[in-house]
């Protein structure tokens, strides 16, 4: 969907920072330590999430001003937060009394669960990853050097398609492997597997500058359309 985390081509942001800490430590504060074991553990249990594009659109759902004002594992825990409301997980009901009774007693321990067999999941999970490639019997439906345009959609739903290179013309420059395509299985609509395309794009087309520049964009098949000669 269109939103404000699909910043790319925006302007006004000021300057792209990067500030290290010292150490550089995996999480500043324990609240993201325990953050990230949540998403972890309720992926791994297929509670809410049982995807990354359900994970990212739990994100895009955030009001923008709440997008902006809060940290990166703020964001993890409002798409915790979404994707258990919405698949009736928890209520809204359960959600605020747990919140409130935190709220009210924030000294309250946590309650703890031991439970090995999930432990290995999750390790292996982190350890090896979960690819979102996928066999399928098509063949790719472009080739590399193949001249496409991309579509003008504007979908209302979770999307990897950048708005920038919306409507724009460019070239195949390598053909990937067919992977789970993101605008379904986000809204658990099945994984629809398709291939992606590496695309190439001059810097005049998409931004209509001088500039001898390109940019290379991941896309996947039903984001591309076929340039009639």
């Amino acid at each position: 969907m269109n939103g404000i985390h699909d910043v790319g081509g925006m302007d006004g942001f000021g300057k792209v920072m990067y500030v290290k800490e010292k150490d550089d430590p995996y999480f500043t504060a324990d609240w993201e330590r325990l953050t990230f074991g949540l998403v972890a553990g309720t992926m791994a249990q297929g509670l809410g999430m049982t995807a990354f594009d359900e994970f990212r659109i739990g994100i895009e759902r955030m009001r923008p001003v709440d997008y902006l004002t809060s940290s990166y594992y703020g964001h993890w825990i409002a798409t915790v937060e979404y994707n258990l409301l919405d698949t009736g997980v928890l209520s809204e009901e359960e959600l605020e009394a747990r919140t409130q009774a935190f709220i009210q007693n924030p000294d309250t321990k946590l309650p703890r669960r031991e439970d090995p067999a999930l432990v290995k999941v999750v390790e292996k999970a982190m350890m090896d990853g979960l690819t979102p490639e996928r066999e399928i019997s098509s063949p790719p439906r472009f080739e590399v050097g193949q001249e496409v345009k991309t579509r003008n959609i504007h979908p209302t739903g979770h999307t990897r398609f950048p708005r920038y290179v919306r409507d724009k013309y460019g070239v195949i420059d390598e053909v990937y492997g067919a992977h789970v395509f993101p605008d379904d299985a986000a809204h658990r609509r099945g994984e629809n597997p398709q291939y992606i395309y590496r695309v190439r794009f001059e810097a005049e087309e998409l931004w209509r500058v001088k500039q001898k520049d390109s940019v290379y964009v991941d896309l996947w098949e039903a984001y591309l359309e076929p340039i009639s000669n």
